[in-house]
């Protein structure tokens, strides 16, 4: 199974909140009420997480959603081919 990038980083960066909290991936998953399969398939970039299990970790982890996700570059953005066909693009910001 191919890793999708996003996913990849977003898995490690999960891991690494649970290891700072000193969580282990079972205990973790078991205090989430997930699957500690599923959640290690997560950690490992393998699943497209849904919204509400994405919530689960956070409240878990005692941190908003969107500290779950890897800070990115704002100018490093990239829509996939297809958005480009249907005319959306990306802008260089300064913010």
């Amino acid at each position: 199974m191919q890793k999708h990038p996003e996913l990849a980083a977003l898995g490690k960066h999960i891991r690494r909140l649970r290891e700072a909290r000193g969580f282990s991936q079972e205990g973790f998953a078991a205090a989430a009420g997930l699957d500690r399969a599923y959640y290690g398939g997560i950690e490992r970039g393998e699943r497209n997480v849904a919204a509400l299990n994405l919530m689960r970790i956070a409240r878990t982890l005692d941190v908003d959603v969107g500290e779950l996700f890897p800070r990115r570059d704002k100018k490093s953005v990239r829509y996939p081919e297809s958005a480009h066909r249907q005319g959306m693009t990306v802008h260089d910001r300064d913010d």
